[in-house]
């Protein structure tokens, strides 16, 4: 035979750091800031970056634009003063690529670049001043110049470096055209942009780590009223629903969450007390009877000639209602929802009063011809007018009276009337309590369970109705149902909780 096994539940594991609000909020804003630090450093590097170089450019263009006017006016191009060759390279290049002027490191170089060339010109094109072909003017430069970025090397021993070369043309007042390159280093926006770059480098790490720090006891800081609520929840579970959770003095979400909770733990409370008290309410009247028939079997089994009939049939189906009045409270209570039917009240009430017996008192019906429809449970609908009948036979003194007629806004209305003593103002609500009997002096025999009206207002005001209690002409009780009509002839929906 396979040996039984018994599965023991593991104890819950403790939650792991990183699996808490607090690590999880840290780890996000610490890589949200992270993402946004570098972004943002790249865009001002590259902003840093574009402006050196424009700066390097502008630079280029200023040195062009002065060997470009000793060009204009007519200066040799062997008596040219350039500028420091090993700052700003400088070559005048002529439109068959000869190089006509520069230092002595590039005067029998190559150009320095090849763009923004002399055109070749020809006599009768030398001989015109006005040119269509974008040159300028004999004795004038370019208005603008057309910039590069190209690698020089200005010594054989040197290695190679950027520069920003700006290319000008110029023609002299002969007509020649001639192109101007002079560059401008880029090694300061190169150093710039890299110590730039190093201190954002070295400086993100200590950031993020603050910013991770901060958030860390902000969250902390936050989350503390939220685990003082979880701690009480976790010791209120044990049984004391009259304890409250600590609600902050701040204003903010966790105090409405605090707020919440304890109007919810109110809210349990009271309907663990009101399932408490109906319990006990239950008990006592369901102890009764069965006392009684306990008591009444034993005798009949000492003294079978002692045995009453009546008594045990009686008090049978008097727990027999009180069983079915809890059963129907319990299934309303769990929100059970009856299928609704098009149903004539009038019709209804005519078919109960033909079925009944054994009443006390003649019932007085006052009923109208036509049809008063209604979208409720025929089953419940009856109950309730049973229940108010059962009531109004209680304490009246030598009538009931009933009534079906039509209310205001398409509403139905029901009345069962007595001429007994009537219920004072101050009752009129409590009468609908659960186990409540305002005549404490009537026997529980006379007086029922006390769950006929409890039933009714509950059954009432699931069909989207409501009840009322006032004084009848002539002296006694008017219990007055008022229902909405059914407007449609085949309006078939559930009844409303």
């Amino acid at each position: 035979m396979a040996e039984r096994t018994t599965a023991v539940a593991s104890p819950p594991r403790p939650p792991r750091w990183w699996g808490s609000v607090r690590a999880r909020t840290t780890l996000a804003s610490t890589l949200v800031v992270a993402l946004a630090l570098v972004a943002a450093g790249a865009a001002v590097l590259a902003v840093l970056q574009r402006n050196l170089v424009d700066s390097a450019g502008l630079q280029a263009e200023v040195a062009a634009r002065g060997v470009a006017t000793q060009v204009a006016v007519g200066t040799p191009f062997d008596h040219l003063n350039l500028p420091d060759e090993d700052d700003r390279p400088v070559q005048v290049v002529a439109a068959d690529r000869t190089v006509l002027a520069a230092g002595d490191n590039l005067h029998h170089a190559p150009p320095l670049a090849d763009f923004a060339r002399a055109p070749h010109r020809t006599a009768a094109s030398d001989a015109r001043d006005d040119h269509d072909d974008g040159t300028p003017a004999r004795g004038s430069a370019a208005d603008h110049a057309a910039f590069r970025t190209v690698t020089l090397a200005l010594h054989d021993d040197d290695p190679a470096q950027d520069f920003r070369v700006a290319g000008l043309l110029a023609t002299t007042p002969t007509g020649r055209t001639v192109t101007i390159y002079a560059g401008s280093s880029l090694n300061t926006e190169r150093q710039a942009v890299d110590g730039v770059r190093d201190a954002m480098l070295i400086g993100l790490p200590a950031l993020l780590v603050v910013v991770a720090a901060v958030t860390w006891l902000v969250t902390r800081r936050a989350l503390r009223p939220v685990e003082g609520i979880r701690a009480e929840l976790a010791e209120i579970m044990g049984g004391d629903l009259s304890r409250r959770v600590p609600q902050p003095a701040s204003r903010d979400e966790v105090a409405r969450l605090a707020q919440t909770t304890n109007a919810t733990l109110a809210a349990l409370e009271k309907s663990v007390e009101r399932q408490r008290q109906f319990v006990a309410d239950a008990s006592h009247e369901l102890r009764s009877p069965i006392a009684s028939l306990r008591t009444q079997l034993e005798v009949a089994r000492a003294h079978p000639h002692l045995l009453e009939l009546d008594g045990l049939i009686e008090d049978t189906v008097r727990l027999e209602r009180v069983a079915s009045d809890l059963l129907l409270l319990a299934r309303l209570d769990a929100g059970e929802r009856p299928r609704a039917e098009r149903l004539d009240l009038a019709e209804l009430v005519r078919d109960e009063l033909a079925h009944r017996s054994g009443d006390r008192l003649p019932v007085t019906a006052d009923l109208p011809d036509e049809p008063l429809p209604v979208s409720a449970s025929h089953t419940q609908l009856a109950r309730v007018l049973g229940n108010l009948l059962d009531n109004a036979q209680r304490h009246a003194a030598s009538v009931v009276r009933v009534a079906v007629h039509r209310g205001a806004a398409g509403t139905v209305t029901l009345d069962v009337a007595d001429d007994g003593p009537g219920v004072p103002p101050a009752d009129r609500e409590r009468v609908f309590t659960r186990f409540i009997r305002l005549d404490d002096a009537r026997t529980r025999d006379e007086g029922g369970a006390g769950l006929g009206l409890a039933i009714v207002r509950d059954v009432i005001h699931r069909h989207g109705g409501r009840i009322e209690v006032g004084e009848a002409d002539g002296g006694g009780a008017r219990f007055t149902v008022t229902l909405p009509g059914a407007t449609h002839p085949d309006a078939h929906a559930p009844a409303a909780p």
